[in-house]
């Protein structure tokens, strides 16, 4: 359906927005879009909650504002989230009301409800973001000082104080207690009955001042706690009982327990660990192998870069943030793929180096090493493997800790953490749209077509895709209309996901509504949503990256939005719309709904009467109409506006003097030349030079071999027994040689050079 809100009168005074947030009800509306078109209840403001702040760890215990409903200093609130986990809220000395948030086990927007009867009914609603902890921003933590110490304590060289700190404005109150939480998931893996839990262990620290730093020298932790290896530290108020729950809270940093393990640790660590990273070992052997369905990893560096719809930065090391790899030495950048795989909810992990090759971990310890757990777990999170972080840290970071960092059996880990190679990766089709519309095709064609509508980019029957476009008039810099077009907002769905929508509001500001509702990333630039994740850059940049593995750019420039569709290699000859049938074959790249082809060779005349049949209609919109301008354009008026005629070919005056200027910034580009002389803008012509400039860029990186479509891997060489080799580089044309250690000699290949069949030439070499 149609996002629009209808105007209808206010007489039925029985609707009401208690306990119907979202809803568009008989005679009025509590929709988020019912504010700017004046047709919200009376009650909705009340009832309809917003919250400052909006986000938090999934840890909880975040205290947030209500901002718009004043109620009874005298009410018992209770907050519910989830309409089951209750945590309790206050009415402060200004009358406002607050929130404590709860320790859940997922990531993304919840339902929360407020009751002001002590539970009996929950008329107020609104949500709250709940994200992983590690992308809380530090100031909302407490700080391990020389968190590596805290780490390592108890091995070589690594004893003394330790010091905690912590913002103390963030509780409100005068004497804290300091405890200690372990994580833990019981249960048989991959089960019914595997469950996550945080649980409190002891407090560390009773009762001391609120002073923002405290440190001490740590001690074996009592009893049966000492095995507890993973965890947290968690900062109350100290008139709260021991490990209460859902209570003001400041959390640590989730680490490896190593300041509070058991004597047996302290006395020898490498054995204690060894021990441990043995017994890891064994328990890995009996669990299934997740490495045969996580997707292998892009060939190279500017490949793992472009395929933004599947392969996002891996904090850890990146190289736009100076290549700080600690855990990769050797890598410049490494990258996560997106989506957790099907059944076991594995990670892959790719690294690369600085000549752009991939790194594998039977050549170096920097090399990728795939996840059991991902790191940013996956829906429906709740249960082991798929709760956000900490399932990753139980299965591998705390087992690397055993093996690598506090023994020296990395070995044993690499073993089970090998690299995947590249030999089954597809790089993704990519298409886009930017200036006076120009379209460029999956397939490679390019056309301009500049109606005035909603139209259809491209929707796909494999996963129920669907990304539309509209166009609004360009205004010439003396602000007359010009006979074009531009985009200005975008609108996408895949099966029942959320609808996002990025456009212009009528103030040139680039705004981002997920459900129809404008959603502000001052808090988070990345969001755990329903069937995708949504990122938005510090410029203007915006990334959806939806479960297919189908990822949409969209950047603002210059009032208009240029778009890239990255299309898996599973959508071939599924798709449909502007972008054309995605299939290697551009002779019908014209297919119209009726499934009729038109030539590539039809005229601007021919192609603006095909670009018109791809109008959506109401009744399948994604778009939202919350202005008076949308609904009188967009809504009621045609999807396409068949009286808007552009124009076809611009005149070139050579006696014009933005000609001249036009030649130069343009050069041979035909669309920017095209978008100066229709807008008589330079800096129209110019983004739309350097939309053109990056699209052929991102085909260049992901086809770095154009004539066979893909790069080709041989797969990893072994070097001979009694021999070493030379050369890490696994791909088409490298050549890898092998030499004997003294007194051997070899026989078969000297050296061996991978080939255009993917396999490598010559034999295995013995000494």
């Amino acid at each position: 359906f149609a996002s629009v809100i209808y105007n209808k009168p206010l007489n039925r005074a029985q609707d009401s927005c208690s306990q119907r947030y979202g809803e568009l009800l008989g005679t009025c509306s509590c929709q988020v879009t019912c504010q700017s078109l004046g047709t919200c209840c009376p009650d909705c403001k009340e009832f309809c909650l917003q919250i400052s702040p909006y986000s938090g760890s999934l840890m909880g215990g975040k205290d947030f504002l209500i901002e718009n409903t004043a109620l009874n200093a005298s009410s018992m609130l209770t907050c519910r989230f989830k309409q089951k986990i209750n945590t309790s809220g206050y009415v402060a000395k200004d009358g406002k009301a607050h929130c404590i948030s709860p320790l859940l086990y997922e990531t993304g927007f919840i339902p929360f409800e407020v009751s002001t009867d002590d539970g009996l009914t929950f008329p107020y609603s609104g949500t709250w973001l709940s994200v992983h902890h590690s992308k809380v921003s530090d100031g909302e933590k407490c700080t391990l000082v020389n968190e590596t110490k805290w780490q390592y304590y108890g091995t070589p060289n690594t004893d003394g104080n330790l010091t905690l700190t912590w913002t103390h404005q963030a509780l409100a109150t005068t004497y804290i207690n300091i405890e200690v939480w372990g994580y833990h998931e019981t249960g048989d893996s991959y089960s019914e009955n595997w469950l996550a839990e945080w649980k409190y262990l002891y407090t560390l620290a009773r009762e001391i001042p609120n002073t923002g730093k405290f440190s001490f020298i740590p001690v074996p932790a009592k009893g049966s706690y000492s095995t507890w290896d993973f965890g947290i530290l968690r900062i109350t108020p100290s008139n709260y009982s021991d490990g209460q729950s859902n209570i003001p809270s400041i959390w640590s940093s989730e680490h490896a327990l190593a300041w509070h393990l058991g004597k047996d640790f302290r006395n020898d660590p490498n054995a204690w660990a060894t021990a441990k990273c043995i017994e890891w070992d064994k328990k890995e052997e009996k669990l299934p192998n997740f490495m045969e369905e996580i997707i292998d990893c892009p060939c190279t560096l500017a490949q793992a870069r472009a395929d933004t719809g599947r392969f996002h930065t891996d904090y850890g090391c990146d190289i736009e943030k100076g290549s700080v790899c600690t855990y990769h030495p050797g890598a410049v950048h490494c990258v996560r793929a997106i989506q957790a795989s099907p059944q076991y909810a594995a990670g892959q992990q790719c690294c690369y180096d600085s000549t752009g090759t991939q790194i594998l971990t039977h050549d170096s310890t920097g090399g990728s090493t795939p996840d059991r757990g991902h790191d940013w777990g996956s829906p429906p999170f709740m249960k082991p493997p798929r709760i956000p972080g900490f399932s990753h840290w139980l299965y591998d970071v705390i087992s690397f800790y055993y093996c690598c960092l506090w023994s020296d059996n990395c070995h044993i880990y690499m073993k089970k953490r090998s690299s995947s190679d590249c030999r089954t990766y597809r790089p993704p089709r990519a298409a886009s749209a930017f200036g006076d519309p120009h379209f460029l095709t999956f397939d490679g064609l390019n056309f301009t077509f500049k109606g005035q509508g909603e139209y259809t980019l491209v929707e796909s029957d494999l996963t129920s895709l669907r990304v539309q476009g509209r166009t609004q008039q360009v205004y010439f810099p003396n602000g007359t209309g010009a006979q074009v077009t531009g985009l200005s907002a975008v609108a996408m769905q895949e099966n029942n996901s959320d609808v996002i929508e990025v456009r212009y509001s009528e103030d040139l500001n680039l705004e981002v509504l997920l459900n129809q509702r404008v959603i502000s990333f001052s808090e988070q630039r990345w969001m755990d949503l329903k069937g995708l994740f949504l990122h938005s850059a510090a410029d203007q940049n915006i990334t959806v990256m939806f479960s297919s593995g189908t990822g949409v750019e969209i950047r603002g420039s210059g009032g208009f939005l240029s778009l890239t569709v990255l299309l898996p290699e599973k959508f071939m000859n599924h798709t449909q719309g502007l972008f054309g049938v995605m299939n290697g074959n551009i002779e019908d790249e014209y297919t119209f709904k009726n499934k009729t082809i038109m030539s590539v060779h039809a005229t601007p005349q021919q192609l603006f009467e095909y670009g018109a049949t791809w109008a959506v209609e109401n009744g399948t919109s994604l778009f939202t109409y919350d202005t008076k301008f949308l609904l009188n354009n967009f809504f009621y008026g045609k999807k396409h506006n068949a009286s808007f005629l552009p124009v076809f070919f611009p005149h070139e005056d050579p006696a014009d003097p933005l000609v001249k200027e036009m030649v130069s910034l343009c050069d041979s580009d035909p669309f920017c030349r095209f978008d100066v002389l229709t807008t008589r803008s330079l800096q129209v012509g110019n983004s739309t030079r350097l939309s053109h400039q990056n699209h052929k860029l991102l085909v260049e990186n992901l086809k770095p071999d154009m004539s066979l479509l893909l790069v080709i891997s041989c797969g990893w060489l072994d070097h001979p027994t009694n021999g070493r080799k030379n050369g890490t580089n696994y791909l088409l044309g490298s050549t890898i040689s092998f030499i004997c250690n003294q007194g051997y000699e070899l026989t078969e290949s000297k050296e061996r050079i991978c080939q255009v069949t993917g396999a490598w030439s010559g034999d295995t070499p013995s000494c």
